[in-house]
């Protein structure tokens, strides 16, 4: 790809990008209180908004699908109002963003579970895998298998 092709404006579906460069995601590991964007993620990402796609650290869905500390939801008022902050600031620099948004399934910890309980997952195995919390990697939790009642 030339240069001249990599800053040339893209069309993708019926957005146009600035340009054909994509910011990738990442898991920062720096929501607020109540699983928020932090008050300085609209100047991280519009700090960014010059690429022609971002797109956002992981977001849970739920407290369920929560895998590791201190990242994002967009599942409650609070949250969603972080991520209008962070999508106003890209958009007043003229930047495209997208959401990530996850469940992590097996790959939690009871710690960062609703009441202490197990993570959810297709099955009851447990990973051989660390995740990060109370500020250190450990074990994953073994999970619960998702029953058919609660898809």
């Amino acid at each position: 790809m030339t240069e001249k092709t990599l800053f040339e404006p893209y069309a993708l579906g019926h957005l146009t990008l600035a340009n054909r460069i994509v910011m990738a995601p990442l898991t920062r590991n720096r929501a607020g209180k109540g699983f928020v964007p932090s008050e300085f993620a609209p100047e991280y990402y519009g700090q960014r908004a010059s690429a022609g796609l971002l797109i956002s650290e992981a977001t849970q869905i739920s407290q369920q699908g929560q895998g590791y500390q201190d990242t994002p939801g967009i599942y409650s008022p609070a949250q969603i109002d972080g991520w209008r902050a962070v999508t106003d600031a890209v958009h007043a620099k003229g930047g495209r963003i997208f959401a990530q948004l996850w469940h992590v399934g097996r790959i939690s910890h009871v710690d960062l579970q609703p009441d202490g309980d197990a993570p959810v997952a297709p099955s009851a195995l447990r990973a051989e895998s660390k995740t990060f919390v109370n500020n250190s990697f450990v074990d994953v939790s073994e999970p619960r298998a998702l029953e058919l009642e609660e898809l």
